[in-house]
């Protein structure tokens, strides 16, 4: 399905049963295409993918494994919720709201599109390694 969404051009992914949030960082085949090393979502490169489940379950929270993948931006296994505006046609801002903080935002981006539809094709070894620093990429 990755290569489904990739080739139209799909902004934003949601996913689910996980009992957590995470925040990837743009990405395709295990790579990150940041926007830029200052603004990753910034006219990404790649779908931005975004795990949310952690509104509750009586199991409480999945754990994350010790060492996150490069492409692993933000993580937080509070309960809470997902909360999400879209501004106009190329301006979303996305915030995950922590209940067990009492309604504290613990993490937010927004994702800039200048323009929308499929991704450029990609060869084998393209992508980019290393992640910018969290202050910038969650503002």
């Amino acid at each position: 399905m990755e290569k489904l969404f990739y080739d139209h051009g799909v902004d934003l992914m949601f996913w689910a049963h996980e009992h957590s949030y995470e925040r990837m960082w743009p990405l395709y085949d295990r790579k990150v295409y940041n926007g830029s090393t200052k603004a990753p979502y910034t006219n990404p490169g790649a779908p931005v993918h975004i795990i949310t489940g952690s509104a509750g379950n009586r199991e409480r929270h999945d754990g994350f494994v010790k060492n996150p993948q490069p492409w692993s931006a933000f993580r937080n296994s509070d309960y809470g919720y997902t909360r999400m505006q879209v501004f106009n046609s190329s301006h979303l801002h996305l915030e995950q709201v922590s209940d067990d903080k009492g309604g504290q935002v613990v993490d937010a981006m927004w994702l800039i599109k200048d323009k929308h539809g499929p991704y450029p094709a990609r060869s084998a070894g393209q992508g980019v390694a290393s992640k910018p620093a969290e202050n910038e990429a969650a503002r």
